[in-house]
């Protein structure tokens, strides 16, 4: 008896759970009947109320209607009709059409707000990028209408970064509130926007109307958004800086991976190589081809081809100009204008083998996927991971350099070489030998840049000519032969050139760079630090 009390209850209390449930799925017949009306004042608040809903419900209903689905009947009923069949929202039953259905008739107004619902509703989406999606689009499209909707998302949202749009966009929508106190709220809430496509609004609110009335007629709102757009102005302004500040290392760091073979290969050793760039050229065409090699034959560790073309970029630019110094450099010792239009000569002919090899148009390497996207800082500045990882390759390349020429035997030969190459010569050091392998390892290091360039754009058999004259100014403005110079003189250039572009323009910014160089060359020949060098001799 006691089992059958227990299985009884149990029963009642499943019923119970069902009965409560249906009755939650069900939309309240107050809520539909506006629907069924000739008001459209009624229906948008009938639209606005049920969107408030989100729920499976509210968004079958506001698929009907965008979709032409909802019918009415002449009691007042509201149907979602399919085919034969039409679900009543308010019973949750579905049965045939009624033969006295009519479609309601969806204007332009209606339709529009019924696409901001739908677009609300994402903002209960289970996933993180169409919530955030969605919550940066109504920054621009939010009205009062949706402060509701918008409000149940922010008080359910988990992720802090949504919920700060969240905020944005309720104080964005309340923008044009009716209310002067809603809108001074709203203008004041946004004092700490990062959000630039604001400013026309708050722009807007303190404009005129063609009468010479304000459009914003309270006072204290008008105050309030000269406040915020003053606030938004510096907030423009610091991000702005930093950015020009980071996107100037980076080119900076592009112009030294570029500039740090030549600085060896010109500095330390004399050559005028103008075959320099074809060298980054190849060093971005191996990143390539290992790229396509991962594809074929390791697809699943498509992340890992940068690690392996690495290397390989290095030691086939550094196999390439030690061919190039064997066989044609080292006759040329001494003669600079016999070099400069020997290297020329061969920089065509290695543009002409790429073209012939992999074809004239340019190919494409993808970054792997644990440098693609970026990290968000001051609200709106995007830095992208390939930029950064880039940085700091570069500071480690410079640092690799900086132990070789300076901590191991090489460099003790190459510095010897340098600094009185008959004496090293005397005491049994192979100048011919260190002339091959100080070659290579500039080359190496173009090799190095090429990798990293194919990370910021595609690959093409003019990639280095965009590089070679940039080379050169780093290398001679930096002092010749000199490591530190060349870092100073690629990041300040870097910093220079991005700070002046917005200014004058790219074409003058790199004429104004020129003649800075020019004349700062004529009054410190030696550039920023003393020349050391064969040409000592």
């Amino acid at each position: 008896m006691n089992s059958f009390l227990k299985f009884s209850k149990a029963a009642l209390a499943l019923c119970c759970c069902a009965h409560m449930l249906g009755a939650q799925a069900a939309i309240d017949p107050a809520l539909l009947k506006p629907l069924a009306g000739d008001d459209p004042d009624a229906r948008i608040a009938a639209v606005t109320q049920i969107a408030a809903l989100a729920n499976a419900d509210a968004q079958k209903i506001l698929d009907a209607i965008n979709n032409d689905a909802l019918y009415a009947t002449p009691a007042g009923e509201v149907l979602i009709v399919s085919d034969t069949d039409a679900f009543n929202p308010a019973t949750d039953k579905t049965g045939p059409v009624p033969d006295d259905a009519d479609a309601i008739t969806v204007n332009n107004r209606l339709r529009g707000v019924v696409e901001g619902a739908l677009s609300g509703l994402k903002l209960f989406s289970e996933d993180r990028a169409v919530r955030l999606s969605a919550a940066t689009a109504l920054l621009t499209t939010a009205d009062p209408s949706q402060t509701p909707l918008i409000s149940k998302a922010l008080a359910a949202e988990k992720d802090s970064e949504i919920q700060g749009v969240l905020k944005q966009v309720v104080a964005t929508a309340n923008l044009h509130a009716p209310d002067a106190e809603s809108r001074r709220a709203a203008v004041k809430a946004l004092g700490e926007t990062t959000n630039a496509s604001l400013r026309p609004v708050l722009e807007q609110m303190l404009s005129k109307n063609a009468d010479g009335s304000n459009v914003e007629p309270d006072e204290g709102v008008r105050i309030e958004a000269v406040r915020t757009l003053a606030a938004l102005d510096r907030h423009l302004a610091i991000t702005d800086f930093v950015g020009k500040l980071f996107y100037g290392v980076s080119l900076g760091s592009v112009l030294l991976l570029a500039a740090l073979g030549l600085a060896i290969t010109f500095g330390l050793m004399g050559i005028i190589n103008m075959a320099h760039g074809e060298l980054l050229m190849i060093g971005a065409y191996t990143t390539y081809v290992c790229q396509l090699f991962f594809r074929h034959f390791f697809p699943g560790a498509i992340d890992a081809y940068l690690v392996v073309a690495l290397p390989a970029a290095f030691l086939v630019a550094a196999a390439v100009g030690i061919v190039l110094e064997r066989l044609v450099i080292r006759w040329l010792y001494g003669r600079p204008l016999e070099t400069l239009l020997c290297t020329w000569g061969i920089s065509l002919m290695l543009m002409q083998g790429v073209r012939s090899i992999f074809g004239a148009q340019n190919v494409e390497v993808a970054n792997p996927s644990w440098m693609s996207g970026g990290v968000t800082v001051l609200g709106s500045l995007v830095l992208s991971y390939n930029r950064i990882v880039i940085i700091f390759f570069a500071m480690f390349v410079v640092f690799a350099v900086w132990l070789i020429l300076n901590k191991t035997r090489l460099g003790l030969f190459v510095r010897a070489v340098t600094q009185n190459r008959r004496m090293a010569d005397c005491v049994g050091v192979s100048t011919g030998k260190i002339d091959m392998m100080t070659f290579g390892l500039g080359c190496g290091i173009a090799g190095l840049g090429g990798v990293a360039l194919s990370q910021l754009g595609n690959v093409g058999p003019d990639l280095g000519q965009g590089y070679i004259v940039d080379s050169f100014m780093v290398v001679v403005l930096g002092g010749v032969g000199q490591l530190a110079g060349t870092v100073i003189a690629a990041l300040g250039l870097g910093e220079v050139n991005k700070f002046l572009e917005p200014v004058a323009g790219a074409v003058l910014a790199k004429i104004a760079i020129l003649v800075f160089i020019i004349v700062f060359i004529q009054k410190r020949p030696q550039g920023l630090f003393a020349l050391k060098g064969r040409s000592v001799e």
